[in-house]
């Protein structure tokens, strides 16, 4: 076995093994220990630290009495504390990730702003607002329905312009030069209404997580609030913060 992986032996073990899962389908079993102990050269502890995290990162799943099994990881949702430097729209994350992303359009549309998102936008009750739910797919199946709130006024081709492809924050910098300079996140969870889990392919009632977004420019004026409902089952939200203080 040869590896362009340095430093500890089981590094490069797990490196050879995470490209060889990789290329299996789904619920393949793994050789038994002593097969790849002699295949990669290496002991038993050795092995065992590699594939530990290969299963931390969700390539392989144990199974109790029946053996190693190769599954996939959850997609990460890339959500990080330092706007500033980086807004990426959900669907330029899972691109670069190397996924298929697909979109469906579910509503695009002008309508009078409820309380809840003119609050988030800073808008006066009733003033129109586009109004974009889309059905977000990675590699095919459904991850999340994502509904968007942008004042209409100044973003009117928002209801307009084919957003079955790409990403709605691309289009605004492209469009209107918009200044995405930072955005606010809260998460919770949520519960799937039946019309939502037929979207999602899961059970009604099934737990979702939310994520609510809101973006402004860089004098702090709101510009599109969005959440998202997403399956926890094949979802994460990964935060990077910056660290000051004592």
């Amino acid at each position: 076995m040869t590896s362009a992986v340095s430093g500890p032996k089981y590094l490069s073990v797990r490196e050879n093994l995470r490209r060889r899962v990789s290329a299996l389908p789904e619920h393949t079993l793994l050789p038994p220990e002593p097969v790849l102990c002699e295949e990669y050269g290496v002991s038993r502890i050795t092995l065992r630290r590699a594939v530990d995290g290969l299963v931390a990162d969700g390539h392989l799943v144990r199974e109790q009495g029946r053996g190693t099994y190769v599954t996939r990881p959850a997609i990460r949702h890339e959500y990080r504390e330092s706007f500033v430097h980086r807004i990426a729209g959900w669907s330029s994350v899972m691109t670069e990730q190397g996924a298929q992303v697909g979109t469906t359009v579910l509503t695009q549309r002008i309508v009078p702003v409820q309380p809840p998102v003119a609050t988030e936008l800073g808008l006066e009750p009733a003033t129109d607002v586009v109004e974009l739910v889309r059905l977000r797919s990675v590699d095919g199946a459904p991850n999340h329905v994502a509904h968007s709130f942008l004042p209409a006024a100044t973003y009117p081709e928002a209801a307009e312009v084919d957003l079955s492809e790409g990403s709605l924050y691309e289009f605004l910098r492209r469009e209107y030069s918009a200044d995405l300079a930072t955005a606010r996140i809260v998460v919770d969870v949520g519960t799937a209404a039946p019309e939502e889990a037929d979207l999602l392919r899961v059970v009604a009632g099934s737990p979702l997580l939310v994520v609510r977004t809101t973006v402004r420019d860089s004098a702090g004026q709101p510009l599109v609030h969005s959440f998202s409902r997403l399956r926890p089952d094949v979802s994460q939200v990964e935060f990077e913060v910056s660290v000051s203080g004592r």
